[in-house]
């Protein structure tokens, strides 16, 4: 399971995705994302489908590799959709002792999940074609304007680089604790939801305390090389827009319209 969790993590290949500037893909994600909510039609989520199947494909990363960051959130996805269809009120279909089951609920439910799975994949391959440093890069240059209301912009975008480079590595660190605390005999599969939650106890103390670890190593190596916050700061490799981020743009631009006009559908 742990290893099935594909955000932060960047798959090196030669592809259009990975070669656009980074602020277009992170435009490009945002547009996406609220695109899923904007529609409420089924032509949409065709169109939303038909979309991130495409970027899949000229990503030239395996489908089978992004898709599996799903089954982290299985549960969450179960729950989402069991609420929406057992809660929503409309009209009755079936019932199931006191659990009613209506024609709006399962429409809802199937708008939930696709939208839940939608955005894990779309946010996933972002994180898989871009690295830690140019997400950085392209949050702090897109939000470059809230300096002047003198919001830290450079240092909250570096926590959440920190933040994305750090969970392959607690993955990583969880998986080797776990495989450890295996070999001494313990039992994390077996049992009630109760009991196994009480076996995790001896995975949480040491994964915390070689979190904190890290942290105050990180810590002292940016103290040692003099970093002070992203004042006066220069890049090695400044961002620059090329034709195909133009391109691109003027892509995300038709598509969210076309999004926008399939909100007035009701299909």
């Amino acid at each position: 399971m742990l290893r099935d969790i594909t955000i932060g993590q960047y798959y090196p290949v030669r592809s259009p995705i990975h070669g656009l500037d980074p602020r277009t893909k992170l435009a490009g994600t945002f547009i996406f994302l609220i695109s899923l909510f904007v529609t409420k039609s089924l032509i949409g989520y065709l169109i939303a489908t038909f979309a991130l199947i495409f970027l899949i494909r000229i990503s030239r990363v395996p489908a089978r590799y992004i898709t599996k960051g799903l089954k982290p959130v299985l549960i969450i996805l179960v729950i989402s959709v069991s609420f929406n269809i057992f809660l929503t009120p409309g009209r009755l279909l079936f019932a199931i002792g006191p659990l009613k089951v209506t024609a709006e609920g399962l429409k809802t439910a199937g708008f939930m999940a696709i939208r839940l799975i939608y955005l894990v994949i779309g946010s996933s391959l972002m994180t898989l074609t871009t690295t830690p440093t140019q997400l950085t890069d392209a949050l702090e240059r897109s939000l470059g304007f809230l300096n002047k209301v003198h919001v830290p912009v450079h240092e909250i975008a570096m926590m959440m680089a920190i933040a994305l480079r750090f969970i392959p590595i607690l993955i990583e660190e969880t998986d080797k604790i776990m495989k450890a605390q295996m070999a001494r005999g313990a039992d994390f599969e077996s049992g009630n939801l109760i009991r196994r939650a009480k076996a995790l106890v001896p995975i949480l103390v040491p994964l915390f305390v070689s979190a904190f670890r890290r942290a105050a190593d990180l810590a002292n190596a940016m103290e040692a090389r003099c970093y002070h916050g992203g004042g006066g700061r220069t890049k090695m490799r400044p961002l620059k827009y090329g034709t195909s981020d133009k391109r691109a743009y003027a892509v995300m631009l038709v598509y969210f319209v076309i999004m926008i006009l399939t909100g007035f559908l009701k299909i």
